[in-house]
C-alpha cells in the first residue's frame, strides 16, 4: 500500500521533531551536568567584609571625586 503525500508529511514531522526533542533534551541534561561539575571544581566565594579604614578611604574618594 503506497503512502499518501499527507503520510509521508506527518511522518517527516513526527520524525523531525522527535529528533529535536532529543536533541534539547540532552543538551538540558548536558548543561546541567556541566553546571553541576563546575560548581564542585570551583572554589566557594569567600566573603570578605570591608574594614572600617577601607570603607572611610572608599568614601572619602567619592568625596573628593564628586567636587571636582
Amino acid at each position: 500500500m503506497q503512502q499518501t503525500l499527507f503520510d509521508q508529511g506527518l511522518t517527516l514531522m513526527l520524525v523531525g521533531m522527535g529528533t529535536v526533542f532529543v536533541f534539547l533534551t540532552i543538551l538540558v541534561a548536558g548543561m546541567s551536568l556541566m553546571a553541576t561539575i563546575v560548581k564542585r571544581v570551583t572554589p566557594a566565594a569567600v566573603e570578605s567584609a570591608a574594614t572600617d579604614e577601607e570603607i572611610a578611604a572608599i568614601t572619602a574618594a567619592i568625596v573628593r571625586h564628586r567636587n571636582k
